[in-house]
């Protein structure tokens, strides 16, 4: 919402093109903005009126507002007053470039669209992008902070916000947020799930909501593969659940299938953002994409709620769920820090995570994820328990020489200096900053604090 806030107000506004996930609450946000800044909002679903695109194709202003006012009938849409939000653009493509004739004819009207599977229309339509005539908002699931404030959780919100490295965290309040983890780890983000699980406290009621996301995914193969492709699309979509965090590889989706075409399948479901993939980094300096092998990834699913469900996690109580233990419990710590991540880098652009993997016949060595926070190559160690071996990332500081590392985990906020003398004789310094999962939101403050010398 603060992204849409400094739009709204900005001297030079151009149209706001809103990225992500069918159902990650993309519509909800326009309408609760428009609503919080006071304008009257003229929406129209692209979906349901495809034959709007040649009449975008015609690039006449004029006569594109003409037709969407008598389509919306609301009246007159106005410079000061409207907000004019094009839905589902991706069912009239010749819209996209049209962004530019609105922002060149009309730069006092705010004009967004959102689109959920758009990187299918961007690659196959002729046109040009209007670049430099729109800007980006890549919309992700809700985090962790927006959970608490939908279960009105208002004073973990505010300590969270405003704790400090130099501060005692309440032992009261990490027992209690880590309960909060533990809702979210099985709710997840997506926002119709969060808001029944809020209206009723039932894991069963959320899903529900879970599993009709995921048969519109599946219903959506048919929009963006081919007859011959839905099969595959089926096999990796069923497969990634159950593998997140592993290194992927074709051969163990289907044996029998040829690695190009599970490849592709594969593609497609990154294209539409169900996937999340993560890939190997050198790790020797900015930008980290500068030194990717492509070769070498591991697969996330979208959310972690999804993740449960299609793993077959349902109907539990609250007792039941306080109670249970886990099998998958490091990979839902994983994939709750994967699709957080995205949250500490800029949101107008494409977020590209990394992560280090070393592989040999007797010195593996994987750190889960590397990260940019501020002019920093962060590696980052993610544990779903209290204890575990730093052996990993022990190797990734020592080979590139890190003042600092990161670590997730079930302990409070901890701030120690490690040293470590290595099996071959040689010593490892560094700062380790162990934040509790929950924490992950306020990464980048506290990475700055500490980076600005803020140590206890």
């Amino acid at each position: 919402m603060k992204r849409l806030e400094s739009w709204i107000i900005a001297p030079i506004r151009k149209p706001l093109l809103i990225r992500g996930a069918r159902q990650v609450g993309k519509s909800t946000l326009v309408r609760l903005f428009a609503e919080r800044s006071q304008r009257e909002l003229h929406e129209v679903d692209l979906e349901r009126h495809p034959e709007l695109d040649e009449i975008f194709a015609s690039r006449d202003t004029s006569r594109i507002l003409s037709e969407l006012e008598y389509l919306i009938d609301k009246g007159p849409i106005d410079d000061h007053a409207s907000l004019l939000f094009l839905d589902e653009i991706q069912a009239a493509p010749s819209a996209i470039p049209a962004l530019r004739s609105l922002h060149e004819d009309r730069p006092d009207l705010p004009v967004i669209a959102a689109g959920s599977l758009l990187e299918f229309v961007l690659a196959d339509h002729p046109f040009s992008m209007p670049v430099g005539r729109i800007e980006y908002l890549f919309l992700e699931t809700m985090g962790f902070e927006e959970f608490l404030e939908a279960l009105n959780e208002m004073s973990l919100l505010e300590l969270l916000a405003t704790y400090r490295l130099v501060d005692r965290f309440p032992e009261t309040a990490h027992t209690r947020l880590l309960g909060r983890l533990r809702d979210y780890l099985l709710v997840g983000g997506m926002p119709e799930a969060v808001r029944v699980f809020a209206e009723t406290g039932s894991f069963a009621a959320a899903g529900s909501v879970h599993a009709s996301i995921l048969e519109t995914y599946r219903d959506d193969f048919a929009k963006y593969g081919t007859r011959s492709e839905i099969a595959r699309l089926r096999r990796v979509y069923g497969f990634v659940p159950g593998a997140v965090g592993d290194k992927f590889k074709y051969s163990r989706v289907d044996s029998d299938a040829r690695s190009r075409d599970v490849k592709r399948a594969l593609e497609l479901l990154v294209m539409a953002r169900v996937v999340r993939r993560v890939t190997h980094t050198d790790a020797t300096g900015l930008p980290l994409g500068a030194t990717l092998k492509e070769s070498a990834f591991k697969t996330y699913f979208l959310d972690v709620g999804l993740v449960n469900a299609a793993c077959g996690i349902d109907r539990l109580t609250p007792e039941q769920v306080a109670d249970a233990r886990f099998i998958n419990e490091g990979a839902m710590a994983e994939q709750f820090i994967a699709q957080h991540l995205p949250l500490l880098a800029p949101d107008d652009r494409v977020f590209t995570p990394t992560y280090w993997l070393r592989e040999g016949r007797a010195n593996n060595a994987e750190v889960d994820f590397v990260q940019q926070i501020g002019p920093d190559v962060v590696p980052i160690e993610v544990k779903a328990c209290k204890s575990g071996s730093l052996k990993s990332l022990l190797e990734l500081v020592a080979a590139r020489q890190y003042e600092r590392a990161l670590r997730f985990d079930s302990n409070p906020p901890l701030l120690q200096q490690v040293s470590h003398t290595r099996s071959h004789g040689d010593d490892v310094e560094f700062t380790l900053l162990s934040l509790p999962l929950y924490m992950v939101e306020q990464t980048a403050r506290l990475w700055r604090d500490l980076a600005d010398g803020g140590t206890p």
